[in-house]
């Protein structure tokens, strides 16, 4: 009797997908192209990713709820999160719908207050108060803060 090479293969893509996810959580786009970089087939990749769901052990929108949470702590601006989370095949409106109600206005206020206040010694270094103002500005829009947080900031600063 001739050994299923399929289900041995398969076994090795879902052991693989396993040990990916025991470092971090994946969303299935990130699962899918760590496991097409191994070179395994790709319907052995899809029933082990398939497997993986029905386990539980990737689920998008947990993934997101948690990204969204920790870029959020590293003081990230809601379009920097929006853009990473894309990356990471996080997108469409339900993502959208995750990120607005996981991240209000104010929270991302205060996220950008608490960012700014860190690294406020390197602004102060700056004599020119309008030029002071630009570099802030620059910052915060770098870390994907909206016009409308920055400009709450600066003003109130």
């Amino acid at each position: 009797m001739k050994p299923d090479i399929s289900s041995a293969n398969y076994q090795k893509v879902l052991n693989s997908a396993l040990r990916i996810l025991t470092g971090r959580d994946h969303s299935r786009h990130e699962l899918i192209r760590k496991l097409k970089q191994r070179d395994f087939a790709p319907q052995d990749i899809a029933k082990a990713v398939s497997e993986c769901e029905r386990f539980d052990y990737i689920n998008d929108e947990r993934t997101a709820r948690l990204y969204i949470r920790q870029m959020n702590s590293k003081g990230y601006g809601v379009k920097r999160i929006r853009h990473a989370m894309n990356q990471k095949g996080l997108r469409g409106k339900r993502f959208q719908d995750i990120l607005d109600e996981t991240l209000s206005a104010v929270d991302e206020l205060k996220s950008a207050e608490r960012i700014w206040q860190k690294n406020i010694k390197r602004f102060e270094r700056e004599s020119d108060l309008q030029k002071r103002k630009e570099k802030v500005c620059r910052f915060l829009y770098a870390r994907g803060f909206s016009q409308d947080i920055i400009r709450k900031l600066v003003n109130n600063s």
